[in-house]
């Protein structure tokens, strides 16, 4: 939870940056926009932070697992985390939008427990639903990306509300840079990990973005046996080489698209998107 707080204080600080550069540039609009957001984001603290307070109270400091009695019977095992808090945890780590599959699979290499791409089908509509009937009254919610033309909901692509808006949208690079940010995070995680202990889903996955990324195994002709640990740097040096190509171009076209947006939706579109209805006429509006 103490994660989740320093993300959200975090964002507030970028806001409040941001509103005095636009400030400085006289840009009313861009600050009542700003202004806004940095609200949604205060409220959001503001209740996972009474969650924590609520939590220290039910389990004060006093009390712990190691004061159970000898020869008392131990502690049922900890409840897994719902569905919603293991993507949470998940997409943090990417930081990038990911679809269900991807999230199961890195939930499986990087943390405890399954997490069954079917379980995630409703779990968009649930997290809509919720903002509808209580605006802000989460932390976070898990909301889609958004198509850099359309403003609409992206298809299987989960984001969290906690980003910047630039952040939860897809233009038309948005998919390779978003395999190669992914790539460059997950080896972070991988090197916070013993090398020596590394589950076989995590070896698995690095091993299939290696393969996806050009130059980011050694040659064919180089000695590298079967099982051998990836080369974590080689990698990252691919990927980051390969970034370098794009990440102009399509942070130019979602910052162009953010605007639009900002524009043109209101509070709970530009988490979920505009309807297929109006995609049309947003994408017309200049």
């Amino acid at each position: 939870m103490h994660e989740h707080l320093d993300a959200l204080e975090q964002r507030m600080q970028q806001l409040q940056q941001a509103m005095r550069r636009a400030q400085l540039a006289r840009d009313s609009d861009q600050v009542k926009q700003l202004r806004d957001e940095l609200r949604r984001i205060q409220r959001a603290w503001d209740a996972l932070f009474a969650q924590a307070e609520e939590a220290e109270e039910n389990n004060p400091s006093g009390s712990s697992e190691n004061d159970t009695p000898a020869g008392a019977a131990p502690a049922e095992p900890q409840t897994l985390l719902p569905a919603r808090e293991q993507v949470h945890q998940v997409l943090t780590l990417l930081a990038v939008p990911a679809a269900p599959k991807l999230i199961s699979t890195v939930h499986e290499a990087f943390f405890t427990g399954a997490l069954a791409p079917s379980r995630l089908t409703s779990l968009r509509r649930d997290e809509e639903r919720s903002y509808r009937g209580a605006p802000g009254a989460r932390p976070y919610y898990l909301c889609p990306a958004l198509t850099s033309d359309l403003l609409s909901p992206a298809r299987g692509l989960l984001t969290v509300s906690t980003w910047s808006l630039e952040q939860r949208i897809v233009g038309p690079l948005s998919a390779r840079v978003h395999f190669l940010t992914s790539a460059l995070n997950i080896a972070d995680a991988t090197e916070r990990l013993d090398p020596d202990t590394l589950p076989l889903p995590a070896r698995q996955l690095l091993a299939r973005y290696a393969q996806n990324i050009p130059g980011a195994q050694p040659p064919i002709s180089q000695s590298h046996p079967v099982g051998a640990p990836l080369d974590l740097a080689l990698l990252r040096r691919a990927a980051e080489d390969e970034l370098t190509l794009h990440t102009e171009s399509d942070t130019a076209s979602r910052t162009q698209a953010a605007a639009r947006a900002r524009s043109q939706l209101d509070d709970a579109a530009l988490l979920f998107g505009g309807s297929f209805q109006s995609a049309r006429h947003l994408r017309s509006v200049p």
